[in-house]
């Protein structure tokens, strides 16, 4: 049943709660190639080759090698939907509160959005955690400013032994956690003041590594998606994700937002009807897993 708070002369300003733009749309952006075209499943090849032999001067041909193939099957599950019918009055009434426009915009910002974030995040750690044995590296320890430096530069050695292409790299973090990197022990800083008197402490990237800083909630390990996305009772909190997008497949293969007015549906009457639709799917390619690091609560 809905419950709408009616107007008597209020500001059509809305107040609402502070929100973020999508913090994870670096990952959508990676394996263009990779597409969920008249599918719901995609096989993505692996293969594998054996490597070179001695080259006999006096013998008769080349050396026979062996290949083979083997295929990673990626299945999107993510398909989420939403509508609200709106009467005509209550959109009067409520002094245009509850405007489709309105909706629209505070669905994006308090619902679709943050939950996007949160199950990217999530089911990148629950892969990361399944392809632990294949170089996916998850860490419980206690972050502090004695330490924070330490987890980042061991991270960073072990991609670099594993082959990860060292630009592109993005470390995603809590606020606390930043706080910690900017304080941390072994870090050189220079404070410059400008001519204007302005002093600007930003800190956009380390070791040529971008920082993106996540909101807590939706840094969770383990998410709820029954009604909206909230954090499971066995959830722990996230503090960092070094990562590499080209080990993530982040795809969006449906969206859906569609505003039906008064008297284009049978079942809402006279109302205005607002529905939203997106079936996505976030994966940890598990050849690629040595490009993702975590560290998370124990």
């Amino acid at each position: 049943m809905a419950v709408y708070n009616y107007a008597d002369s209020f500001s059509q300003q809305l107040v609402q709660k502070y929100s973020r733009e999508l913090v994870s749309y670096e990952l959508t952006q990676s394996n263009p190639q990779v597409q969920f075209l008249n599918a719901q499943t995609i096989k993505l090849p692996v293969i594998t080759l054996s490597g070179y032999k001695d080259h006999n001067r006096q013998g008769t041909g080349f050396n026979a090698g062996t290949l083979a193939n083997s295929w990673e099957p990626k299945k999107l599950e993510h398909d989420r939907d939403i509508e609200f019918a709106v009467d005509p009055m209550d959109v009067d009434e409520t002094n245009l509160a509850l405007s489709i426009a309105n909706i629209t915009n505070q669905f994006e910002e308090q619902q679709a959005i943050p939950e996007k974030d949160s199950y990217r995040f999530s089911k990148l750690y629950a892969q990361a955690t399944a392809y632990a044995a294949n170089g996916a590296a998850i860490d419980h320890t206690a972050l502090d400013a004695t330490n924070i430096l330490s987890w980042f530069d061991t991270a960073m050695a072990n991609m670099d032994d594993a082959g990860v292409p060292e630009e592109g790299r993005i470390l995603y973090l809590t606020a606390a956690a930043r706080k910690l990197l900017k304080n941390a022990q072994g870090i050189t800083r220079t404070l410059s003041v400008g001519a204007a008197g302005v002093i600007d402490r930003t800190v956009h990237s380390i070791d040529d590594v971008t920082l993106r800083t996540v909101p807590s909630a939706r840094f969770k390990t383990l998410y709820t998606f029954t009604d909206g996305c909230v954090p499971a009772t066995t959830a722990k909190q996230m503090n960092t994700m070094l990562v590499h997008p080209s080990c993530v497949v982040s795809r969006d293969k449906y969206s859906y937002i569609q505003v039906f007015t008064p008297g284009h549906d049978s079942r809402t009457a006279d109302k205005y009807l607002y529905q939203n639709r997106y079936f996505t799917d976030t994966f940890l390619l598990q050849q690629k897993a040595p490009g993702i690091a975590i560290n998370a609560d124990s």
